[in-house]
């Protein structure tokens, strides 16, 4: 899967020093690249569910998204706006 899109979110959250981006992919999301995530930081992936959810958290930033939708959302503490970065590079090796 490749990401094909980038766009700031549409909730904001600056007042508590955090920012999103919505991430656009060119399939839909899959078991596969939610579990790909898991080396990311805390993971939770509710399957059993009608539209399965997962989220990875770490002190710095938050990965969420829906089986089966073309997009997921990473929100990044702004003194940590560098840990973005590494989580694109990780998501474009994997």
């Amino acid at each position: 899967m490749r990401i094909t899109g980038k766009m700031e979110s549409r909730e904001k959250c600056a007042e508590s020093g955090w920012f999103a981006w919505d991430y656009l992919t060119d399939d839909v999301i899959d078991r596969d690249f939610i579990l790909s995530l898991r080396p990311l930081g805390g993971f939770v992936y509710l399957d059993m569910l009608k539209e399965p959810f997962f989220k990875i958290e770490s002190d710095y930033y938050m990965i969420k998204g829906i089986q089966g939708r073309n997009y997921f959302r990473i929100a990044v503490h702004s003194k940590h706006e560098e840990k973005l970065r590494e989580i694109e590079e990780y998501l474009e090796q994997h």
